[in-house]
């Protein structure tokens, strides 16, 4: 008996070894300094583009953008005096704004009451409902480009703002219903339970219970939801024309026939990655917290 219950404790105290021996090599000061390195490779495109967009356009044309820590005269805010000083780029900007804004702050709550009802109301095809939910997960953006666009011609909102909000809209909102869902399926059920004890209806529930408990997850899919539609470029030129186009049309329009017009292309596409960099490192603890929400009780 003894030599059988050393042999077991010796076999399971060797995984524990080894996970010790692991948590310590990621938590010493090498470990910490290959993730450095790591997050400045990361970044190394953002920098260079960022002083790619300080320079002059016979700067960008003779050598690249790693020159300017040996000679900074090249460097010049020339390139956002002209940007920001075009109508048609300022414009982009508002409609960018317009665009954005309004389709996050629906999809998001739209997707926690739905979210809510799916994971927490008791009626009759709850079941169905989720599931097509998670079919429309699947269905592509471009198999909805012509049908949508012909739909939007007969209602009389092609190429306006709001035309684009709405397939933002519907496109977004499965994975946040998806998402939010399975969220509020996470919350001990005796808790809604108490709550219906002490006389709570729905409404308050979702208010005081719900909504507090699964702000990581609206966190971090405000955070999804934000740089996608920020980000898009297909259904902006499908649905949108030049006075409502976001930045993304308008920084594609400065195209040339035979190579980019870099001196427009990089400042406007720096102040495009600048919005969404703001939003993640602002949200980044909730955004991290809404990934791992769940995964471990």
């Amino acid at each position: 008996m003894i030599p059988g219950k050393s042999t077991m404790n010796t076999t399971a105290g060797q995984p524990r070894g080894s996970l010790a021996r692991l948590a310590k090599l990621f938590s010493s000061a090498s470990a910490h300094t290959i993730l450095v390195l790591l997050g400045g490779l990361w970044l190394l495109p953002t920098f260079g583009l960022f002083f790619q967009s300080l320079r002059t356009p016979r700067a960008i044309s003779e050598s690249g953008w790693w020159t300017v820590f040996t000679d900074m005269s090249t460097l010049t805010l020339d390139p956002y005096r002209r940007i920001l000083g075009s109508p048609i780029f300022v414009r982009s900007i508002w409609n960018s704004f317009a665009i954005t804004i309004p389709t996050t702050l629906i999809v998001v709550s739209v997707a926690a009451l739905a979210g809510y009802a799916l994971a927490c109301m008791r009626f009759r095809g709850r079941d169905a409902v989720f599931l097509v939910v998670v079919a429309l997960l699947v269905v592509p953006v471009q198999v909805a480009l012509i049908p949508v666009a012909q739909l939007y011609n007969r209602l009389g909102i092609f190429g306006s703002i709001i035309g684009l909000i709405f397939f933002h809209v519907g496109f977004g909102l499965p994975f946040g219903v998806f998402l939010l869902r399975n969220m509020y399926a996470t919350i001990p059920y005796p808790l809604f339970e108490a709550a219906r004890i002490d006389g709570a209806g729905h409404a308050r529930i979702f208010l005081t219970i719900g909504l507090p408990l699964v702000s990581p997850a609206i966190a971090s899919l405000s955070i999804f939801q934000f740089v996608w539609v920020w980000n898009n470029l297909l259904s902006a030129m499908v649905f949108t024309r030049p006075d409502s186009a976001p930045m993304t049309v308008a920084i594609q329009q400065q195209m040339r026939n035979f190579g980019t017009n870099v001196d427009i292309i990089a400042p406007g596409a720096f102040m495009q990655l600048l919005v969404p960099l703001i939003v993640f490192f602002a949200f980044q603890r909730f955004f991290v917290e809404g990934i791992t929400g769940g995964s471990v009780k």
